[in-house]
This record gives C-alpha cells, structure tokens and sequence, in this order.
C-alpha cells in the first residue's frame, strides 16, 4: 500500500478527504482496527517539497491500524483499504501535527497522504 502526504495551509481542510488512486478488481483482504499493516509513503509540503518518504529509505512503516501508534488521520484514512490499494489522504491538521506541527520540517498544517 502506498500512501502520499502533503501539509498544506490548515484553512484548506476541514475534514478527512479519502481519494482512491488505485484500487484491485477484487478485494479479499481489508484493514480492520486492530489489524497490523505495512504502507509505503510521502509526505509533501504544498509547494512540493518532500518532509518524509519510505520510498527513500525503502522501509515502509508498520503499525496496528486504530492504535494510535501513527497520526489520526491515518488511523481513520486506511480502514477498510484493500491489499494493493492507494490512496490521497487529505488531513486536516487536528487529525495529523496539530496547529503546532513538527518542527521544524512540517508546519503546523493540513496533511496530504498518498
């Protein structure tokens, strides 16, 4: 699964927006709370610039799905993604850095992940 981020102005997202980049003709496997996945990402800032990526250090990110070990909006964004799927998350900043963000590669911001 490969998800990209983006952090943008904190006005421009209110909500969680989920986008579909890709999904397989059949999904037999979807990710439940509790269940540990692997995803592949990056994270971009709205001008382009690239704060994080698991693609450059070929090393995507495992956790278990709905316990808190990454962002929120990740926690929300991939329930029910499919094995093979991609999706854009579009984070509002209360559900990824906050207002504060992470100093100092993220502002305080919305975050697109895809």
């Amino acid at each position: 699964m490969r998800e990209q981020v983006s952090a943008k102005d904190s006005r421009d997202v209110t909500e969680l927006q989920i986008g579909v980049k890709y999904k397989p003709e059949s999904c037999d496997v979807q990710a439940h709370k509790g269940d540990r996945i692997k995803v592949h990402y990056r994270g971009t800032l709205t001008d382009g610039t690239v704060f994080d990526s698991s693609y450059d250090r070929n090393d995507p990110i495992q956790f278990e799905l709905g316990a808190g070990q990454v962002i929120k909006g990740w926690d929300q964004g991939l329930l029910g993604i499919c094995v093979g799927e991609k999706r854009k998350l579009k984070i509002p900043a209360k559900l990824g850095y906050g207002e504060q963000g992470s100093p100092p590669t993220i502002p305080g911001a919305d975050s697109p992940f895809s």
